[in-house]
C-alpha cells in the first residue's frame, strides 16, 4: 500500500484526490490551511488522514503532490532539501508555469528526493473544495515535465497514479511548456481582463452599457471571473514570456489600427478570414488550458411554464445541468434559453432529446 499526500485540496488538488482515492493499493493523506476543506474531504473518506506538519506528511508517504500556488510549491520544494528521509519520496505539481518550479527541483541535491512536474490543463471558473469532481480532467491533456535526473519510470508512476482521471498524458520540457500556456491560456487572461476593464471605463459614459455587455462580451471574458489571486501568481511566474506577447499583441493591433485608418477593406476582410479559419479548424471534442463550455441554445415563448417544461425533459433523462440564462425575452415573442452541461456528453444527449421534443434548438460547431 502506497500513501499519496495531497498538499492543497482546492479546485485541482481535492479533484485529482479524489480519484487517487478510487485507486487500489492507494491510501490519501492530506493538508489544507483551510479547516472545513478538510474536515469535509475527511467526512467525504477523500482522505483518510489529516496532516498538519509538512514534513512529517513527507515521511510518511511514497508520492507528494503539491496543489498549491507557484510560489508556495517553489517553497516546498526548497523545503526538502534538508528532509532527512528514509526512503524515495516522488514529488510532483500541478502548476500552470514550470520555469520557476523546474529551476527549484532541479536544485535539489537530497538523493531521497525525485520530481516530475505537472500540470492538468483542465479546470473550473469555481475554486476550493466544494467546486472539485472526479471527472474534472476526463478527456483532458495532462502535461508531465520531468526534472533533470528524474527516470522514465517516474513518470509512469504518475500516470498510473492519475490514471483514474480520463487524462491524456503528454511530456514537454520546461521552455515549450510555458510558452504553449502562455499563448493559450496566460495571455487570454491577460486580455479578458483588459477588456472588461475597458468595458468598466466605458460605462461611465454609458450606464445601460452592463445589460448590453450581458451577451457575447460576457461569453468572451468570462475567464477574467477566475481566482484573482492564483492569476497575479501565474502572471509574475511567466511574467517575462507575457511581456514578449503583450509587446507582439501592441504590433499586431497597430497594424490593423492602420488597417482601419486607411480603409483597407480586402486587408481587413483577409485578417478576419484567416482568423476565422484558423478557430475553425481547432479540436472541437478536446479539453484545453482554458476550461471549455458545453452549451445548447433553445428558443422558447415568454409564457409562464415554459422554462419549466425545458428543465423537466433534461430531468427526466437525468442529465446535468451547469448553468441557465435566458438572452433574451421579450413580451409576447420567442426568447432563447441557453443551457450549459459540464461535457460533450450532455450537450449533446440534450440537444437530441429537446429536438425530438418539437424545439429549436442551437448547438455551436
Amino acid at each position: 500500500m502506497k500513501t499519496v499526500f495531497f498538499v492543497g485540496l482546492g479546485l485541482i488538488g481535492g479533484s485529482l484526490a479524489m480519484n487517487t482515492a478510487k485507486k487500489e493499493g492507494y491510501r490519501v493523506i492530506g493538508m489544507d490551511s483551510d479547516e472545513k476543506t478538510i474536515e469535509m474531504a475527511l467526512i467525504q473518506g477523500v482522505i483518510e488522514e489529516v496532516v498538519t506538519d509538512f514534513e512529517q506528511g513527507c515521511r510518511k508517504s511514497d508520492i507528494l503532490v503539491l496543489a498549491t500556488p507557484i510560489s508556495l510549491t517553489v517553497e516546498y520544494l526548497s523545503a526538502l532539501e534538508k528532509m532527512d528521509l528514509d526512503h524515495t519520496l516522488l514529488v510532483t505539481d500541478v502548476s500552470s508555469v514550470k520555469n520557476q518550479v523546474l529551476y527549484a527541483a532541479e536544485q535539489l541535491t537530497n538523493p531521497r528526493v525525485k520530481f516530475v512536474g505537472g500540470h492538468p490543463m483542465a479546470g473550473s471558473h469555481k475554486q476550493g473544495y466544494s467546486a472539485a469532481k472526479p471527472h474534472l480532467f476526463e478527456n483532458a491533456i495532462y502535461v508531465l515535465t520531468p526534472a533533470a535526473g528524474s527516470a522514465t519510470e517516474d513518470a509512469e508512476v504518475l500516470k498510473d497514479l492519475f490514471s483514474e482521471t480520463g487524462a491524456r498524458f503528454l511530456t514537454f520540457n520546461t521552455e515549450e511548456h510555458d510558452e504553449m500556456t502562455a499563448v493559450i491560456s496566460h495571455f487570454p487572461h491577460l486580455i479578458a481582463s483588459s477588456l472588461v476593464h475597458q468595458a468598466r471605463e466605458w460605462q461611465k459614459k454609458h450606464p445601460y452599457l452592463e445589460h448590453l455587455a450581458a451577451g457575447g462580451f460576457r461569453d468572451i471574458t468570462r475567464i477574467a471571473s477566475s481566482n484573482p489571486e492564483l492569476w497575479q501568481d501565474i502572471f509574475f511566474q511567466n511574467r517575462t514570456l507575457l511581456i514578449q506577447m503583450l509587446d507582439d499583441w501592441m504590433e499586431e493591433m497597430a497594424e490593423v489600427q492602420q488597417l482601419l485608418k486607411q480603409r483597407e477593406k480586402e486587408s481587413t476582410y483577409q485578417y478576419l478570414v484567416e482568423a476565422k479559419n484558423y478557430r475553425d479548424g481547432l479540436p472541437m471534442k478536446e479539453k484545453g488550458a482554458i476550461p471549455s463550455f458545453y452549451d445548447i441554445y433553445v428558443d422558447i415563448h415568454d409564457q409562464p411554464g415554459a422554462i419549466h417544461k425545458v428543465i423537466k425533459l433534461l430531468a427526466g433523462k437525468e442529465i446535468s445541468i451547469k448553468n441557465i440564462e435566458i438572452l433574451e425575452v421579450r413580451e409576447g415573442i420567442t426568447g432563447v434559453l441557453r443551457i450549459s452541461f459540464p461535457s460533450d456528453k450532455e450537450q449533446q444527449k440534450s440537444y437530441e432529446l429537446l429536438t425530438n421534443s418539437g424545439y429549436e434548438v442551437m448547438i455551436e460547431q
